[in-house]
This record gives C-alpha cells, sequence and structure tokens, in this order.
C-alpha cells in the first residue's frame, strides 16, 4: 500500500485515476461469466481438469483487517477479485492452450518467454521431432 507514503502530495493524482481502476469491473464480470461458462462445458469435452475458482480468488480476507478504513477494504476486496479472476482466467486459458496449440511462440528479440509454457512442457518452436514425439504423430504424415 505504497500509495499511503503519497496520499496528501498525490491526492487529486489518484483521485483522477480512481475511475480508470473501477471502471473495467463490468467488462471483468461480463468475461468472468464468459469464462466460467466456457470452463463448464468444454473442459468435460476435452476432459481437462476444470480450475478450481477459490484456488484463485478471493475477496473475503482483508474486509477483516481492523486497520484498514472501509475504503481500503473496499478496494482490497476489488483487487482480490480482479487480479485473482484474471490468474484463474489465464490458468484455464493455459490449459486450453496447452490441449489445442501446445508449441511455443517462434524466439524473437525481447520477447519474453511464458513459464507456463516451459511448465507445461511445450513443444519447442520448429522442432518437429519432439512434436511428434509430444503429440503421438510418428511422421507427420
Amino acid at each position: 500500500m505504497d500509495y499511503r507514503h503519497f496520499q496528501n502530495e498525490r491526492y487529486l493524482r489518484h483521485l483522477v485515476s480512481t475511475p480508470f481502476i473501477w471502471a473495467p469491473l463490468v467488462a471483468v464480470v461480463f468475461l468472468d461469466v464468459m469464462v466460467s461458462l466456457y470452463q463448464a462445458v468444454c473442459f468435460p469435452l476435452y476432459r481437462l481438469q476444470k480450475v478450481k475458482r477459490s484456488d484463485y480468488i478471493q475477496i473475503m480476507d482483508r474486509n477483516r483487517l481492523e486497520y484498514l478504513s472501509g475504503l481500503e477494504k473496499l478496494d482490497c476486496m476489488y483487487c482480490g477479485y480482479v487480479n485473482g479472476f484474471l490468474l484463474y482466467a489465464k490458468e484455464i486459458s493455459g490449459r486450453t492452450e496447452k490441449y489445442w496449440c501446445g508449441i511455443m511462440h517462434s524466439p524473437k528479440p525481447g520477447f519474453v518467454v511464458s513459464e507456463e509454457h516451459k511448465q507445461r512442457k511445450f513443444a519447442r518452436y520448429g522442432d518437429a521431432q519432439e512434436f511428434y514425439k509430444k503429440y503421438g504423430i510418428n511422421d507427420g504424415k
């Protein structure tokens, strides 16, 4: 909560930024519904293990802290929901990507290779032998 160090001198800046922080909430809730619906319908069809929502989204903990103001508690609940949802959605999309396209992207300067791709053991870009070995195709024909 570094903002507290600057709350007097940056009050106006914080006030101006607040709508931009909160505006995405409607879109996030809509996306949450769609991602959850996608997982509920598609994961059983793909025989993928579902992502447990409560492992990623936690909103009812920081609001119990007595030393936070009411507004800080609300802000903490917001952050817990939105950041948790983004991790939840990332896990669902990562499992989907591995299922449909388990190949790393082509290496290029400055491109950040996802740790997810390494952990999920995606096939290296351009490595046909590894691709065929990982995905059960002997010769690509």
